[in-house]
């Protein structure tokens, strides 16, 4: 952070701090490390137990407990004493060279600027809706635990996203209350005059002041903005009211606070990141001030400023179809943005437009915020395998004529943060054969630790894992009854509801048809069944929310609901209301199987199914997202054949019963199959192999790892070099580009000469060049990939000019014939030395 800056007295003035060791727990407090690390759960249930069981807010319960509580509990040399001791280790482990300082001491990268719309650090602060916040808050905590430098940029809701009650009729309502960021554990921003900092953002006909909020994760800070500011126009203080809320335009809005504001805000504090990581392309709108940035910084033209900082951006996308991107209408980013385009990025509102559309010619096409983020980042990745598969083919028309195995999209598989979700009981076998600091560093060696581990441990402690759960269940479910004024006998049945020894299955999502969260009630009778068979009983927790928009997803709740109070259901089914971190921890530590049954290829990723690995549990998805490339038989169960089947009502069907033939042919039987001890060898020998072959794979703390070495550090190295000399190298590649751009029209092919002797093809093609570089280009020879494999493409050698031919030149290579040469083409691509091709110059030209 700059010397100009800094953040307020951690303590606010009405606090007692004149009370000795107050500050000591101030900054314990708002150090958001306590939702993973709980070596101080113990001192804010000592100071009120009741209010931290019902919040695991620290801050909440610092604010909350009387003056009189406090000067006691401090004034006990013990608690006094486990305090000093925890604020001790806190710093000591900010200090202490991590992961990444010892693996990469002569980095070029010192920062990452992390945006996303939303984080997932702790029900604490509830800015999150699911999969995307839960990615970006697991990130933020891996990279606190390894030592990347990263700093986290979002919003701060007043609303947040909504939440969930469940009617007596069985129908959603969504309720929004109210954060009040004085019981959030965030703390503003100030200048070192005491005043808040705040950024003033332009709109059409009034300016938008934001407030900056700080949130400490660990080694990592996250900056947070919000409109609530008392100079805004009311009809402006809620731009950051609701996640996700609100039509286009206020949309549109959020994302210049996030994109736009959240870079200038860097800028203010002296924060100067190398890399800017876009979490989906609700952020794109920071390519463009970062550019504008680099612009006031040098005086370079916009073209230049971009072609130096996208060499520094990366854009992960999440998204599995491409209407699911953030698309505004022309005239929407006219009124908005055109100013902005004209008056600080020196170009009119068409070229902006051009960033976004897929045919730039095209008035009535709608801005594309992925687009954006695809032609101003130097690196682009899906989340998962397959969906980095997905993914080529959403962003091919960009690439036109280039195979799309080579559409420029890589992938990175999402992870979860291991020490956010694994339960007590967990925590303890991981710690007897793993160690203390087992998510600090390579993870590799963990697979055989674990292995170690008895069956009869490892069976305990998945039945601890599932009492604690079922008790959890019934304190939930008692207070939800009565929430929605359910009768007092309903109401005490609760209290007893489930069998702590029966095979318990856990199905917690998003309500929308896409993930077919109703699969299972495909049959319902036939589900009856299985629930209730007498010798081998099992029970069923089904949790989630429907956008409130969505009345599909809101008829599948009533769905559940009507199933549910069957009588002869209601003992072994529950539905609980108001899905969020806190009961997703509960249900991924307990559960013995996580359900997951979405329409391939429609889950990017997935990570719920992640959080049930370190706890012993275990897998039944579809093959899809995460699971498609961890499946193996010995580790969970799989639905599906690997194909695409749209939303083909037959398939479903057809699903839905091999769902209900596992259940009742392999999941349960093996669960029930016992030894003389009580203990399912075969169950068991499936949660070792989970545990130890899964759960490093999909953490967080290899995703980040992966992010570093094959995204940030190349990025930071690329972005150095362009920026060097006030951006020169910048103004080169400008110029190679439009020399591509006026002359690539003007190449073509001569003549082709194929010789196949003994075990080889030798390959000559002659290239007119005409007015363009020869080293501005490369010639390769290509042949599609065989049975799914890779392409083969190898670089052919320039050789002597052509006779006769003004800038002709014959190039060849030699492959070998082990295919038929017909399977062969020449191809020319722009080249230049530390350039992104095909994503930044997507010009090609085939022989044939």
């Amino acid at each position: 952070m700059s010397k100009h800056k800094r953040v307020s007295s951690p303590i606010y003035t009405l606090f007692p701090t004149e009370i000795e060791g107050f500050d000591s727990l101030g900054e314990l407090a708002l150090n958001m490390r306590w939702s993973w690390n709980h070596a101080a759960d113990e001192v804010w249930a000592q100071l009120d137990p009741g209010l931290w069981d019902l919040t695991h807010n620290p801050w909440v319960v610092l604010q909350t407990v009387s003056r009189d509580r406090l000067k006691q509990a401090l004034d006990d040399p013990a608690f006094r004493g486990k305090v000093a001791d925890l604020v001790e280790t806190k710093r000591h482990e900010a200090e202490v060279p991590a992961w990444f300082q010892q693996r990469h001491p002569r980095s070029p990268l010192t920062l990452v600027a992390y945006f996303s719309m939303e984080f997932m650090l702790s029900e604490a602060l509830p800015i999150y809706c699911g999969g995307l916040g839960n990615v970006a808050g697991d990130q933020l905590k891996a990279a606190s635990d390894l030592g990347v430098p990263v700093v986290g940029v979002g919003l701060l809701y007043q609303q947040g996203y909504f939440r969930q009650v469940i009617d007596r009729h069985g129908s959603q309502q969504a309720l929004f209350p109210y954060n009040d960021p004085g019981q959030l554990p965030v703390m503003p921003v100030r200048e070192p005059s005491g005043e808040w900092l705040r950024l003033e953002i332009v709109l059409p006909g009034y300016s938008l002041w934001v407030r900056a909020w700080q949130v400490q994760v660990g080694r990592v800070k996250l900056y947070l903005l919000d409109s609530n500011d008392a100079a805004n126009f009311p009809a402006y203080r809620g731009v950051t009211s609701e996640l996700y809320g609100g039509g286009p335009e206020q949309r549109l809005r959020q994302e210049m606070v996030l994109g736009i504001g959240g870079w200038r805000l860097l800028q203010t504090l002296g924060v100067n990141p190398e890399v800017c990581h876009l979490n989906e392309g609700h952020a794109a709108l920071a390519v463009l001030e970062r550019a504008r940035s680099f612009m006031s910084a040098t005086g370079q033209t916009f073209e230049v400023a971009l072609a130096v900082t996208r060499a520094g951006n990366l854009f992960t996308t999440h998204t599995p179809v491409a209407d699911g991107f953030d698309r505004f209408a022309p005239q929407l980013i006219e009124h908005y943005l055109g100013d902005y385009a004209r008056n600080s990025l020196g170009i009119p509102a068409s070229h902006l437009l051009c960033l976004g559309r897929f045919n730039p010619d095209d008035a009535s096409e709608r801005f594309n915020m992925a687009y954006l983020a695809v032609r101003g980042s130097g690196a682009v990745n899906g989340v998962s395998r397959l969906h980095g598969n997905v993914s080529r083919g959403i962003f091919k028309s960009l690439f036109p004529h280039w195979p799309e195995v080579e559409v420029p999209v890589g992938h990175v598989t999402n992870g979860v943060h291991m020490p956010s979700w694994d339960s007590a009981e967990a925590d303890v076998i991981w710690t007897e054969y793993c160690g203390k600091e087992r998510w600090l560093g390579m993870t590799e060696p963990l697979e055989g630790k674990i292995r170690c581990a008895p069956d009869d441990k490892l069976w305990q402690f998945r039945a601890d894992a599932r009492k604690a759960l079922v008790g959890y269940i019934r304190e939930r479910l008692s207070k939800q009854l009565a929430a929605s004024a359910a009768a007092p006998e309903e109401i005490m049945s609760a209290q007893h509801i489930f069998d702590t020894n029966a095979l318990t299955l856990g199905s917690a999502h998003r309500f929308a048809t896409y993930k077919r969260p109703n699969l299972l009630l495909h049959d319902p009778e036939r589900l009856l069944r299985i629930l209730t068979d007498p010798r081998r009983p099992v029970q069923l927790i089904i949790a989630g929310k429907a956008d409130p928009a969505d009345q599909a997803g809101q008829a599948m709740i009533e769905q559940w609901t009507r199933f549910i109070r069957r009588p002869d259901a209601s003992r072994h089914v529950i539905f609980l209301s108001d899905y969020d971190m806190l009961l997703t921890e509960h249900l991924v530590q307990g559960v013995d199987v996580w359900i997951n049954t979405p329409r391939r290829p429609w889950e990017a990723c997935g990570t719920s199914g992640m959080k049930v690995l370190v706890n012993g549990g275990l897998n039944l998805s579809e093959l899809d997202g995460w699971w498609a490339e961890a499946y193996t038989p010995e580790m969970g169960w799989a639905l599906g054949d690997g194909a695409e089947h749209g939303c083909d009502p037959d398939w479903d069907a057809t699903e839905a019963e091999a769902l209900y033939t596992l259940l009742e042919q392999d999941v349960i039987p093996e669960f029930y199959s016992r030894d003389r001890n009580g203990i399912p060898p075969a169950w068991v020998a499936r949660i070792r192999e989970s545990m130890a072959r899964l759960t490093t794979r999909f953490s967080s703390n290899r995703t980040v790892r992966q992010y570093a070495e094959s995204y940030y550090i190349p990025a930071a190295a690329a972005y150095r070099e362009r920026a060097a000399d006030n951006g020169e190298a910048g103004v080169a590649i400008v110029n190679w580009l439009k020399a591509v751009k006026r002359e690539w029209g003007n190449l073509r092919f001569g003549v082709d000469k194929v010789v196949t002797k003994g075990n080889l093809h030798t390959f000559e093609v002659q290239l007119y060049l005409n007015g363009l570089d020869p080293n501005a280009v490369k010639v390769e020879l290509y042949a599609d990939g065989v049975n799914g494999g890779d392409p083969v493409c190898k670089e052919m050698t320039r050789g002597p000019r052509l006779v006769g031919a003004e800038n002709g030149y014959l190039y060849g290579v030699q492959v070998a014939a082990s295919r038929p040469a017909m399977d062969y083409t020449a191809r020319v691509i722009p080249y230049r030395a530390g350039t992104a091709v095909p994503l930044e110059a997507a010009h090609i030209l085939w022989q044939r």
